[in-house]
């Protein structure tokens, strides 16, 4: 900080970086404005640099003695204000081409999601039971053509043309529930239901299992299903098979060799289980899946059904067809 002797004549240019006057030649970007002197004594001024130091006084206490002083000070003069790069952006992001405010579009909410009862139970206990299911397309719920085909097939792989040999079921991509539902309805004795989306599990899966009075013979699981089959000792216990496992996954979202093969290498398949899988159109589906073999693989459509089972099952099924012939 330099103390200099006021000024007696005319207005001086400040040079901010040295502290000292100079003549008005000085580089316009190290000088501060005009100083206006008032008729008032003064005994001595205190100049003080612009540039930020450690121990520089604040822009007020500035102010403050640059009056005491004689000057007429405008603060907006020698102390602007920057705005933060944050507000000009902001400011800039309000304005268009006309300088008219310009306001971003109202969110409109999504539309609440809701059901219906398009599906039933086909046989068993429970047959003819209204089920529901999404209007939306989110969830997408096997046919009721496809879905009876391949229980049929099931019970006569199974010598019990009329239910289901008892057992457990795992209900992978669940949905509405409907598969598991019919295992329980034609002779189950539990479903495990793999449903990753908290909605339909709460709004329509367990409303089908209360509906349908399954509701004490099931356990639903709301995780993605790779997450299921990295977690299977938490989930089901270790070295807990499954007799019965359905596989009605999104088309568009799954890789049906790396699911195939997630599956077989799993705990869950035994060597007496049954998988059923359904699939779209142009997808390859391998001969065999772990321990089992293909024993069907069927076109309904659009929508294709291949169904693994113990090799025992497969010379069933082909001794029944050859005495049918």
């Amino acid at each position: 900080m330099s103390v200099l002797s006021p000024p007696t004549h005319s207005p001086l240019l400040l040079n901010t970086k040295t502290n000292h006057l100079s003549s008005s030649s000085s580089s316009p970007s190290s000088l501060l404005p005009l100083l206006t002197f008032s008729s008032k004594p003064s005994s001595s001024l205190t100049l003080f640099s612009s540039s930020k130091s450690g121990n520089g006084l604040a822009s007020e206490e500035k102010k403050i003695l640059l009056e005491r002083d004689g000057y007429d000070v405008d603060a907006d003069d020698y102390f602007p204000q920057s705005s933060s790069p944050k507000s000009k952006r902001k400011k800039e992001q309000q304005k268009t081409r006309g300088g008219k405010q310009v306001q971003d579009p109202p969110v409109e909410p999504k539309p609440p999601r809701t059901t219906h009862k398009l599906l039933q139970v086909i046989g068993g206990t429970a047959r003819r039971t209204k089920l529901l299911s999404p209007k939306s397309m989110d969830v997408r719920p096997m046919m009721e053509v496809v879905k009876g085909a391949a229980f049929d097939i099931l019970q006569a792989a199974g010598g019990s043309p009329a239910s289901l040999r008892p057992g457990r079921w795992l209900d992978l991509y669940s949905g509405t529930g409907s598969v598991g539902i019919e295992a329980l309805s034609r002779g189950c004795s539990e479903v495990h239901f793999v449903e990753m989306d908290p909605w339909v599990v709460s709004d329509v899966l367990r409303p089908n299992l209360e509906v349908t009075g399954f509701i004490d013979d099931s356990v639903i699981h709301t995780v993605r299903v790779e997450k299921f089959f990295e977690r299977a000792e938490q989930f089901v216990g270790n070295n807990d098979t499954f007799d019965y496992i359905s596989v009605t996954p999104p088309y568009a979202e799954v890789d049906y060799v790396v699911l195939m093969r997630v599956i077989s290498e799993s705990p869950f398949v035994g060597d007496d289980t049954f998988i059923v899988v359904e699939y779209p159109l142009k997808t390859d589906m391998l001969e065999s899946c772990g321990p089992l073999v293909k024993i069907t693989d069927r076109r309904f459509g659009r929508t294709l059904l291949a169904i693994y089972g113990p090799t025992w099952a497969q010379k069933k099924r082909k001794s029944k067809y050859e005495k049918h012939n």
